[in-house]
């Protein structure tokens, strides 16, 4: 795989002319990324110390706009700067991007160059911290579902997006027929993807028409949550580039499966997965039962970290390969956590309540806190799954974004965990959505009431 790049080779192939612009970008709360374009001969002269970016970024919604209620920025604070900080062993070619490079940056308070609380990346650097302060890497993977739509972002936009049409017509699970025929966009998001660095390993039809997996190999908890981000973005402007559109909606039509992002994780000690005991039944270390029991026991204090938006929760339906029921299972697809490589040293933890639309720094460093707290408090773990999670067994996800807000803003583990005021400025966010969409009058409104009222 090719390796990203170093500074110094920067220097050399901006110097001969191989690359002309740096993508200097940071993660916001939505995990995408912001950021500006540098002139290459700038960023590897001066830029490449600091640059400066609002702080409003840390403080909106999809949309972009300036919400109230939040302790770190407002109109009445002036919205002024923060630090954006090049961390370089990020840098790495953009290859779908003529002569461009990339490079992630941390994001740093104006006046006293600390670490910004409430960044994603820096949330997640915080749980990792502790892990290794107790001696443990965390190791963690995601799976990115989204859809490909036949017409571009801008045709769906002007029409409103009520002529949304996937690029196949059947569900294409593990279709190699019909995934041939999306290979026009597939391929140079898989070779583009691996010539960035990114440890690519598949990508798969998924269980609906136009549904697509991508699966990057495991790695380090960091690099995994930016892999995830970089690769969400390729995928968006490489469906750009070839007329099409790329969806990570959580669900996009209540007839249509939902797309999601499971999550797996380890924990690693001295190079060596430390959740693996030859002698248990299933090959589960005491540590990693201990582990699992967090996850399971604060999966409802988490599950904004998992599903942000009002529509993610549209995603939980019985039948659907989305989970319903907090409750773990041996390699069961219909648990909210799922034992895999069961017995063997690649023994791990899927977590699969997390929608595609979700902020993988921010869902990765909550599954860290639960899983943490389960091992201080030594959780017992019970026994698991047998059958159907479907039929009822097990205490239930949150049903909505406002009973997850609730969870989120009352969890003591999180407040613990990532600070009162991370917590509280989060709590905001899901908030705002939730004010945001009980403001607005939708089709269904009109569909249903508009004669028959």
């Amino acid at each position: 795989m090719p390796e990203v790049l170093s500074f110094e080779a920067l220097k050399a192939q901006v110097a001969e002319g191989k690359v002309d612009t740096v993508l200097t970008c940071i993660i916001d709360m939505q995990g995408r990324l912001m950021g500006k374009r540098f002139h290459a001969a700038h960023f590897v002269n001066s830029a490449w110390e600091e640059t400066h970016c609002c702080n409003y970024l840390l403080a909106t919604d999809l949309e972009m706009a300036t919400p109230d209620g939040y302790a770190a920025t407002s109109w009445e604070r002036g919205y002024g700067d923060y630090i954006m900080k090049p961390d370089l062993t990020t840098l790495r070619p953009v290859p779908w991007l003529e002569g461009t490079v990339m490079v992630l940056c941390d994001i740093l308070d104006h006046h006293t160059h600390e670490p910004v609380p409430h960044a994603p990346r820096q949330i997640l650097k915080k749980q990792i911290a502790r892990l290794e302060a107790m001696g443990f890497t965390p190791m963690m993977a995601t799976e990115l579902e989204f859809f490909l739509f036949k017409k571009t972002y801008a045709e769906l936009r002007q029409d409103g997006y009520r002529t949304l049409e996937p690029i196949s017509d059947y569900n294409e699970d593990y279709h190699i027929f019909q995934t041939s025929k999306e290979e026009h966009v597939m391929r140079p998001l898989r070779n583009h993807l691996y010539a960035a660095g990114l440890p690519i390993e598949n990508t798969k039809g998924e269980a609906e028409a136009g549904q697509e997996e991508l699966n990057i190999k495991y790695g380090p908890a960091l690099d995994a949550a930016d892999f995830h981000t970089i690769a969400k973005h390729a995928t968006k402007e490489i469906a750009w580039q070839n007329g099409h559109s790329a969806s990570f909606l959580s669900k996009w039509h209540h007839q249509r499966v939902g797309s999601s992002s499971h999550i797996h994780q380890s924990l690693w000690q001295d190079g060596k997965p430390v959740f693996y005991d030859a002698d248990d039944k299933h090959g589960m270390s005491q540590l990693m039962k201990h582990y699992l029991a967090g996850l399971i026991a604060y999966a409802p204090d988490m599950t904004y970290f998992l599903a942000p938006y009002i529509n993610s929760y549209k995603r939980f339906q019985k039948g659907s390969f989305a989970p319903t029921r907090v409750i773990w299972s041996v390699d069961n697809r219909t648990a909210g956590f799922r034992l895999c490589g069961e017995g063997t040293k690649g023994v791990r933890v899927e977590c699969r309540i997390g929608g595609s639309d979700m902020n993988p720094y921010l869902a990765m460093a909550a599954q860290i806190a639960a899983g943490i707290k389960g091992m201080e408090d030594k959780l017992p773990l019970d026994p698991p799954l047998s059958g159907d999670a479907y039929a009822g067994q097990g205490g239930k996800i949150p049903t909505s974004l406002i009973k997850a807000r609730d969870a989120l803003l009352g969890s003591k583990m999180l407040r613990d965990a990532f600070g009162d005021d991370v917590i509280d400025h989060y709590g905001r966010a899901a908030e705002w959505e939730i004010e945001e969409f009980e403001s607005v009058v939708t089709d269904y409104e009109i569909a249903r009431g508009f004669e028959r009222a």
